[in-house]
């Protein structure tokens, strides 16, 4: 069955076709769960072989990881300045083993995931569309430039979460002061939504992009040329984007209600229960993470064709 990407008469706006995108998908199943597949396939090898290691590790290494753990049981909001310790003490001990297996796991995690990314977002466009071209290539090459895009802006992310900590906690700490917790939680939240809204804005290129080289046949650098020019439809598509970091925010939220709903009856629960609760958690954030992709993805290409054929003088 293929989708008619038929917009409505007139102005086009972004939210309208989030929403409609957003029924559209949930009526074919089958997209999500491909979304689903190719992603749960890419990641599920890398985090076996991370739980692999730590397994590995605690067993005695190598390499030997010498961690207080008692310290870190003993954390709590209430003394920042020793829980930061603890952190930093923690970091430094996991550190060496850390580098060890980042040595050859990142490389093989990167590769893995591309090569999972290229082939299962493909398929999963072609089978909302089948007169979409596959141009692996060209996926491969633009979804390598937007990892490391997103690459920086995690780094940007850690990098301001590190200075929050110095200005509430460690400089006053320094001064003799007391740390401020409240001017701490601010600057996380206020930089966590910074970097969300930053990453909206710059990224919906080289989300357009992909499609635009599916749709139009085109390589690497025609197909990013194409999207920087699609000037009039990156308002439209900053705009899903926006709803879309909203959408993410609330789902953390709901996951974070969620895994908090048994710990009032944590004395008539078992370990296990609350194990088995978290992990169910878990997985529904993920797929509730993996269909909205794909409403995201289908409302870009909606958009961008809606907007080729929307009279230039009602274009926004």
């Amino acid at each position: 069955m293929r989708v008619e990407l038929e917009g409505p008469p007139g102005r086009v706006r972004g939210t309208q076709f989030f929403v409609g995108v957003m029924t559209e998908v949930w009526h074919r199943p089958s997209l999500s769960a491909m979304e689903i597949l190719w992603r749960w396939s890419a990641g599920a090898p890398v985090l076996a072989l991370i739980a692999w290691r730590v397994w590995r590790i605690m067993q005695g290494g190598p390499p030997a990881v010498h961690l207080d753990t008692s310290a870190l049981q003993a954390i709590t909001v209430f003394q920042p300045v020793a829980a930061l310790s603890a952190l930093r003490a923690a970091w430094a001990a996991v550190l060496p083993a850390a580098e060890s297996v980042a040595a050859w796991l990142l490389p093989l995690a990167t590769l893995l995931w591309l090569g999972m990314a290229t082939l299962g977002r493909s398929e999963v466009l072609r089978r909302l569309d089948q007169t979409l071209a596959a141009q692996r290539g060209t996926l491969l090459g633009l979804y390598a430039l937007r990892g490391a895009l997103l690459t920086a802006a995690w780094m940007l992310w850690a990098g301001l979460m590190r200075q929050a900590g110095v200005i509430a906690i460690t400089a006053p700490a320094a001064k003799g002061v007391e740390p401020d917790l409240v001017l701490y939680s601010a600057l996380l939240i206020c930089g966590s939504l910074l970097v969300y809204v930053l990453w909206a804005m710059v990224n919906w290129p080289l989300q357009l992009a992909p499609l635009l080289a599916m749709q139009l046949k085109l390589g690497v650098r025609a197909s990013l040329k194409a999207a920087l020019g699609s000037r009039r439809a990156g308002g439209k598509l900053l705009e899903v984007n926006l709803v879309m970091s909203i959408v993410k925010i609330a789902l953390l939220v709901l996951a974070m209600v969620f895994s908090a709903c048994p710990l009032p009856f944590a004395n008539l629960e078992s370990p296990a229960f609350l194990r088995l609760w978290w992990v169910g958690v878990i997985l529904l954030y993920r797929a509730s993470l993996d269909y909205f992709h794909v409403v995201q993805t289908v409302a870009h290409l909606r958009l961008w064709r809606a907007m080729q054929r929307e009279p230039r003088s009602s274009r926004g």
